[in-house]
């Protein structure tokens, strides 16, 4: 029997068809970008290729740009680029998930794709939802096609996790190894320190904890979110998201993280261990509990929430009284080359290049590009013999500078609040700008670094003014939709 009545459909359209009203009128609807189509989006969740189609899951409150009661939202694409909007995939409509349809993964087996999520429920009462009140189970579903639901049971109940844990046990996320099925759950221990566990199966229908895959100390942050594991011919990778780690002189200012450890994994201990720093995957404003999946031609690709919770007083998003928020960061490919974990574009957003413009100059304090286009562009700027700083101003007030070996992006009232971040890198040799209509996702040195982040300019300047000394080579694209 579903828990959501037949009221709830009927007011839910109503507040859609009202908010779509605002929406059709907002200059900042991205042009590129996956965003609601009314209302509230975060985490990507069973991103998948089946049978040719790209699958994009999300996290979606249709109703309310401020978030709700979670369902799955769906788009399908066949190029990465156009996306079709889908109906509802999962909604929360279960005595096991009545408080939310949580983040989940999916993964294809024998022409069927297996999707696992977290059914959040919260009970009634004085409960603080951390350590009493809050069952959060792991659901797992079969479907046929990516859009019907042909099976559905939850396999790990809430009371069946290991002792020691909070209530906030989620994320389930899949890969196999050996013909063996493993399953990742990020948690918050409570001795509030970060862990994630490690179940295993034979069918992904049976599972079996097996302890704890990779934990932290206490300065690794009280919550691992959002877990993914990998391998790549060079090292392992482990992505999760960090909450509460402390900031450093520039990494992880944001409320919450994203990031990776490189290592190896110990398969009779089933245990990961990690051979490198933890990262920060993106050092902009907007990014959070990423997933990858690897496509039918082998390609390990990631997609982004470009938003992150809890950023409330320090900065905000405009769209929300236009009735939504938030969106996702272009998918990226991704590779372990010489210890680094890079992030590129995927190369089919070429396609959406035109009038492109080359030139090279040698800046001796200020050069002005003319452009026709600032909303939707892409910049790719190669540096040589810089010999003392160099400043591209952008959009309406935006800054990109280099300087005694730091790269800084800086905003003005266009960032609504988003002041400045900022990455030590020796040798600034290349600059990657990809920018939609309130958008921006900065790609340094070959996906060595990214910064993404949301901006709202109210006007748009008529090209670029570079600042500084520098020899530079300017490749400038427009991108359309």
């Amino acid at each position: 029997m579903s828990e959501l009545n037949q009221a709830y459909w009927d007011k839910l359209a109503d507040v859609q068809s009202e908010l779509k009203e605002k929406i059709e009128q907002d200059p900042w609807r991205l042009a590129f970008h996956q965003m609601p189509v009314t209302g509230w989006m975060n985490d990507p969740n069973g991103a998948v290729q089946f049978k040719g189609v790209y699958h994009l899951y999300h996290q979606y409150v249709p109703d309310d740009p401020n978030g709700g009661l979670v369902h799955w939202g769906h788009k399908t694409s066949t190029d990465m680029v156009h996306f079709e909007e889908q109906e509802l995939f999962l909604s929360p409509d279960k005595a096991y998930n009545r408080s939310g349809v949580y983040s989940g993964s999916a993964f294809v087996k024998d022409d069927e794709i297996h999707f696992f999520y977290t059914g959040n429920v919260k009970q009634p009462g004085d409960h603080d939802y951390t350590f009493s009140g809050r069952e959060q189970n792991t659901v797992h579903i079969v479907s046929k096609d990516g859009f019907s639901v042909d099976f559905e049971e939850v396999i790990i109940p809430h009371a069946d996790y290991p002792e020691g844990f909070t209530d906030h046990i989620r994320d389930p996320k899949i890969f196999e190894k050996n013909g063996q099925f493993y399953m990742v759950l990020g948690a918050r221990a409570l001795n509030h320190r970060g862990k994630i566990l490690l179940y295993t199966s034979p069918d992904l229908y049976k599972w079996e904890y097996k302890g704890v895959f990779a934990e932290g100390e206490k300065e690794m942050g009280y919550m691992w979110e959002c877990p993914d594991f990998f391998e790549t011919e060079e090292k392992d990778v482990l992505i999760f998201s960090p909450q509460g780690l402390k900031a450093t002189k520039y990494e992880f200012e944001n409320t919450h993280n994203a990031g990776y450890y490189l290592g190896r994994t110990d398969w009779e201990q089933t245990q990961f261990i990690p051979e490198s720093e933890f990262y920060e995957l993106d050092r902009g404003f907007d990014f959070y509990a990423p997933q990858t999946f690897e496509d039918e031609s082998g390609r390990r690709i990631l997609w982004g929430w470009m938003g992150l919770g809890d950023t409330s007083p320090e900065y905000s998003n405009p769209t929300v009284a236009r009735g939504w928020q938030h969106a996702m960061t272009l998918p990226r490919e991704l590779s372990v080359e010489q210890g680094i974990l890079k992030q590129r574009p995927l190369k089919e957003y070429e396609m959406l290049r035109s009038n492109h413009q080359e030139k090279t100059v040698t800046i001796e304090g200020k050069f002005e590009m003319k452009t026709d286009s600032q909303q939707t562009f892409e910049l790719l700027l190669s540096l040589d013999d810089v010999k003392d700083q160099i400043a591209l101003h952008l959009k309406e007030d935006t800054v990109l500078s280099y300087d005694k070996q730091v790269f800084t992006l800086s905003h003005g009232p266009s960032g609504y609040g988003r002041s400045e971040r900022s990455v030590e890198i020796k040798d600034l040799k290349q600059i990657h700008v990809i920018a939609d209509t309130s958008s921006l996702e900065i790609f340094l040195n070959d996906g060595e670094y990214v910064l993404s982040t949301r901006v709202y300019p109210k006007q748009e300047r008529p090209g670029f003014l570079f600042e500084g000394n520098a020899a530079v080579t300017i490749n400038k694209w427009d991108l359309g939709k």
